[in-house]
């Protein structure tokens, strides 16, 4: 199982976890392929009605010139769009924690 792969894994039981909770949370997992379109982050969430868009990277991974541009425009839309590295997990569950208790 690559890096990537590993991770992705990784935040979606933390995640999962947080449903079990109660939380008010739901999340999708993208799968890429012919029939999608390209560029949509990984994982699309409502955390507690805000919505996160979340492209995620194994520790060598670069985003995508389109990958930064939908990041960045979701942002715009005061959305959160995030570009995730493993080395991010634990800030990042601050920001997702955060958006719960809004």
């Amino acid at each position: 199982m690559d890096n990537e792969k590993q991770f992705e894994n990784k935040v979606k039981s933390w995640l999962h976890q947080l449903q079990k909770e109660g939380q008010p949370i739901k999340f999708i997992k993208i799968w890429g392929g012919g029939f999608q379109k390209a560029g949509i982050p990984d994982i699309l969430a409502c955390v507690n009605g805000h919505f996160v868009a979340i492209e995620l990277k194994g520790t060598n991974g670069k985003p995508s010139e389109l990958q930064k541009y939908n990041i960045r425009r979701i942002n715009e839309c005061n959305g959160t769009g995030v570009i995730l590295y493993p080395e991010q997990f634990e800030t990042f569950k601050l920001l997702i924690l955060d958006l719960l208790r809004r």
